[in-house]
């Protein structure tokens, strides 16, 4: 093993994703609105806001596709100050000092560019772009929460893959009704 081969697999890249019961992660508009939920499930945990800004610190770097971009942007960008790339072809405002924009090939963007760099990246969307980093075997983890909501329409969380299985690590059942589904890729 190269010594970049060793960099690379000290990497490890979450596919980070909220979807509706019925597999959408937003209706045919791009709205996002039914994320906002009034569910409650009384045995769920809740988490606190340190918590959360903890957990946070521990993304090294975010990947995201253009649409969800703009609208992280729209929502205030929520990624502060941690680095984020955005894989576009179109000529977009940078968010941030720490927004960088890449258009090539996604395992040399993953393998050459980010993972000498950091070690944990998170994939936050969209859809296309997490479908093709499924399949090019890009993604070690799936962060998949699941929103007490059915669309009936939308955008869907995976198009048309190979089979694929995974490995469950974790279940989390949240107040707001929310579920948390964590897996990580089967090792060969």
């Amino acid at each position: 093993m190269s010594p970049s081969e060793g960099i690379a697999k000290q990497r490890r890249v979450t596919l980070h994703m909220v979807s509706s019961l019925d597999g959408f992660i937003a209706k045919k508009d791009n709205n996002v609105s039914w994320l906002d939920g009034t569910s409650v499930y009384e045995a769920g945990v809740s988490i606190s806001q340190e918590e959360i800004a903890a957990f946070i610190k521990t993304i090294d770097c975010y990947v995201l596709g253009s649409h969800t971009y703009e609208h992280a942007i729209e929502l205030g960008w929520p990624y502060g100050d941690t680095p984020a790339v955005v894989v576009t072809s179109k000529e977009l405002p940078a968010a941030t000092k720490s927004v960088e924009f890449y258009s090539g090939d996604l395992k040399t963007l993953v393998d050459v560019k980010l993972a000498p760099r950091y070690r944990n990246i998170w994939l936050v969307g969209g859809a296309m772009l997490c479908h093709r980093f499924l399949e090019l075997g890009l993604v070690d983890e799936i962060s998949l929460t699941i929103a007490p909501v059915l669309l009936g329409d939308g955008l869907r969380l995976f198009g048309s893959l190979p089979e694929q299985r995974w490995n469950l690590k974790n279940v989390r059942a949240y107040k707001n009704g929310f579920v948390e589904l964590s897996y990580s890729a089967l090792t060969v």
